[in-house]
């Protein structure tokens, strides 16, 4: 884990922090920070701006997307879902997903290997 992951992951052990807060929007980009990276799984925080997105893939396991701002547009399996701030979204195993930002937004990335 790098020293900047360490740091983010040190400001929420054992004391609350507004998730929202643990990222910022950069223009014209996607930002990522783990949170937590083990063997089992990972917990990732993204922060899109508008007009970004990630391009269709697949993963061997169900992701689940919290959305803490704005909305998001995903895809999975060729269906669109808009999900916005405090909803959450599980995206099946092996099926094919994108991500777009339709406007600026932020989710949680929760990634459990089975």
């Amino acid at each position: 884990m790098t020293k900047e992951r360490n740091s983010v992951l040190d400001s929420v052990l054992g004391q609350a922090k507004p998730l929202a807060g643990l990222i910022e929007y950069a223009a014209d980009s996607v930002v990522s920070k783990t949170l937590l990276d083990k063997p089992v799984g990972t917990i990732t925080l993204f922060a899109f701006d508008q007009g970004q997105s990630l391009s269709e893939h697949t993963a061997p396991y169900h992701a689940t997307v919290q959305v803490v701002d704005g909305k998001g547009m995903f895809t999975i399996g060729g269906r669109d879902n808009e999900v916005k701030a405090g909803e959450v979204l599980i995206m099946p195993a092996n099926v094919p997903h994108a991500v777009y930002a339709s406007e600026r937004f932020k989710m949680l990335l929760i990634m459990i290997r089975a």
